[in-house]
């Protein structure tokens, strides 16, 4: 089994639309029962909330489920638990490491995926507005990261 966690601020936007175009992706490639997909924020703000209506919208839109994304705060002993912890930005990457208090800890940042954009973060729709870029972002970020993992050799 690979556990992939998805980082974001508040986990209402762009964090839980990676949860579920991935695991949707992977449900569609074979692998849903290999690979366990979750999403956090690093923030606290959201605990509990569903997802922001504009995320919701484009999962609609493109025919994913959102059955199960609640948003939640990352925590300690999400270190041990998953296998790729990815980020959408530099300041999440930040307090991603304060969260590790100081462990050694291999983040992955989502636009590494996505070396032919010209964007290195992804940009929070929270504040843009633009929730159908950050599907785009989203939908070829997770096939890139979906042929990463099986490169791996799940």
């Amino acid at each position: 089994m690979i556990n992939v966690l998805f980082v974001c601020l508040g986990n209402i936007c762009r964090s839980p639309m990676g949860e579920a175009v991935l695991r949707h992706k992977a449900e569609e490639r074979g692998l849903g029962a290999k690979i366990r997909v979750d999403s956090a924020g690093t923030g606290d703000w959201h605990i509990g909330n569903p997802p922001h209506e504009g995320t919701l919208n484009q999962l609609k839109l493109h025919g994913i489920s959102e059955h199960g994304l609640q948003a939640r705060q990352m925590k300690g002993h999400d270190f041990e638990a998953f296998d790729y912890i990815v980020c959408m930005d530099d300041s999440n990457e930040r307090n991603i490491r304060k969260i590790a208090g100081g462990a050694e800890t291999d983040i992955l940042k989502f636009m590494d995926l996505l070396p032919q954009e010209k964007l290195r973060e992804v940009p929070d729709p929270y504040f843009t507005g633009n929730f159908e870029e950050t599907y785009r972002l989203m939908d070829a970020g997770c096939n890139a990261l979906l042929d990463k993992i099986i490169e791996k050799k799940l």
